[in-house]
């Protein structure tokens, strides 16, 4: 039987314990694994694999040994132990289609269930359509999409976060759209630690504390600086920068890529609220309100120049001019400092 993804979530989250075996398909792994991993603690509870009530297998064994698939789903717990089974099989392929075909033909009450996942699957794929046509297996695609708010919802019950604000929940969104799901899962175990014992809902500011960062921290000041009009602290972040090993062009791409932020969120036909919260990778909390203010202090017009300079001094730094490249591009970040003083 197939699944929709409301019915493929509400099965994970409570599973039919009279199912013989359900197959879980996609092109990321990492989202395939979180599903699998989700659906096997569910039906299984807390120490399956010391009971032996979870086996593990690949596709590789089943292929040399296809009778292991009948066998780990027939026996017993260790020394009797009771609660449901699985048998998990990884890397499952239409290879193996007959296998499980016997398995799930064999299958009976009290036996284990059968856990398949697999690369995506298109919809000629002999191993789907044998999980989505048997009356008592079923298949779960898993897209790239990321988690909608019922979803997000539920992970950060699982994480054990408490009750989250309004304007947090905006930000939590826009993190689940711009992180993989094993950055996003992890980010919420750190809001969980963060604000574990707080009184209050999750501020935007304890999600801002717990977010992955985009750049390192000593970057992050000279683009402050830069955007900030602050020229007289050009000199020593690049100097600082330039000891840490920071090359170039390295930062003159990192400076490039804030400015073209800027550009964006100034330039937003929604306005520069819509246009921050389109960034890819999101922007939070302190740093979200800084670009806002650099986005209107500079304009469309001084940050297109900004941008030009930049794109000339990058192609400097790629030339075989013998100019020392850290002093061209202190020259460059300067210039732009003063920028917004300079021009009307």
């Amino acid at each position: 039987m197939k699944l929709g993804t409301r019915e493929a979530a509400a099965f994970v989250a409570k599973p039919d314990r009279g199912a013989a075996g359900v197959l879980i398909h996609g092109q990321d792994p990492m989202r395939v694994a979180l599903k699998r991993q989700d659906l096997v603690a569910n039906l299984l509870g807390a120490g399956a694999e010391a009971d032996m009530r979870l086996t593990r297998l690949t596709g590789a064994e089943l292929r040399s040994d296809p009778a292991r698939l009948i066998d780990s789903m027939t026996s017993s717990g260790f020394f009797g132990a009771g609660g449901p089974r699985a048998v998990l099989v990884e890397d499952a392929t239409d290879g193996l289609t007959d296998v499980f075909d016997a398995a799930l033909s064999d299958w009976r009450e009290g036996d284990g269930m059968i856990v398949a996942t697999a690369r995506s699957l298109n919809a000629r794929s002999k191993l789907r359509k044998l999980f989505e046509g048997a009356k008592t297996a079923y298949a779960i695609a898993v897209y790239d999409d990321p988690p909608d708010r019922q979803e997000i919802a539920r992970l950060l019950t699982a994480a054990g976060v408490g009750e989250v604000g309004r304007e947090a929940m905006g930000d939590i969104e826009a993190l689940a759209r711009g992180l993989g799901p094993g950055d996003f899962r992890q980010t919420l175990d750190k809001l969980a630690l963060y604000t574990h014992g707080q009184g209050e809902p999750v501020s935007p500011a304890d999600v801002a504390a717990v977010a992955p960062l985009t750049a390192e921290a000593e970057i992050d000041d000279i683009l402050d600086a830069v955007a900030g009009a602050e020229p007289g602290q050009v000199g020593p972040l690049v100097a600082r920068l330039g000891a840490q090993g920071t090359a170039p062009v390295a930062l003159c791409i990192a400076v490039s890529r804030h400015f073209r932020q800027l550009h964006a969120v100034a330039t937003h036909e929604g306005g520069p609220a819509q246009g921050i919260a389109a960034l890819r990778p999101p922007v939070f909390g302190p740093r979200r309100d800084r670009m806002m203010r650099q986005a209107g202090a500079w304009g469309r017009d001084r940050l297109e120049y900004a941008l030009t300079l930049l794109v000339d001094t990058d192609l400097a730094l790629r030339s075989s001019a013998r100019a020392p490249q850290m002093a061209v591009m202190e020259r460059a970040l300067i210039r732009l400092a003063m920028l917004p003083r300079s021009r009307g």
